[in-house]
């Protein structure tokens, strides 16, 4: 199985709205092909992990490369896992003045059965972004 994550910046603000909109289209996709993962977004730049059959990733992160909404994408980490650390489709999204601490919080939980530089990716951003 796959596990691939990425790091981009977003053309426009990202509002809640729009994250949870992108979120429900993802999880149809996702359910329907046999993916987990998480997106991140604090409304300015989107971080996602997407693990499954390596072809169906491939395919999606080709998908996604077309998406106008964001620029920039940069391929963090791309590695075989023998089981997903992603049980399920989750967001996690920041906006301005929001609760920094609470919001670090929420991804800690969500990436805590994920491997450690996994986990180190994630929680680093969500800490540097909130502060910002």
């Amino acid at each position: 199985m796959l596990q691939f994550i990425y790091i981009s910046t977003a053309t426009a603000p990202v509002t809640r709205s729009m994250v949870e909109r992108i979120l429900a289209r993802s999880r149809q996709n996702n359910e329907r092909d046999a993916l987990t993962g998480l997106l991140y977004s604090d409304g300015k730049r989107f971080m996602q992990v997407l693990e499954g059959e390596a072809s169906v990733v491939e395919r999606t992160v080709a998908r996604i490369g077309k998406d106008s909404r964001h620029r920039g994408i940069v391929r963090l980490s791309e590695r075989m896992i023998e089981t997903r650390e992603f049980g399920d489709w989750a967001m996690a999204h920041h906006s301005h003045g929001e609760d920094a601490k609470a919001f670090v919080e929420e991804v800690g939980r969500r990436v805590a059965n994920a491997s450690p530089a996994v986990r180190g990716t994630f929680e680093g951003l969500a800490a540097h972004r909130s502060a910002a």
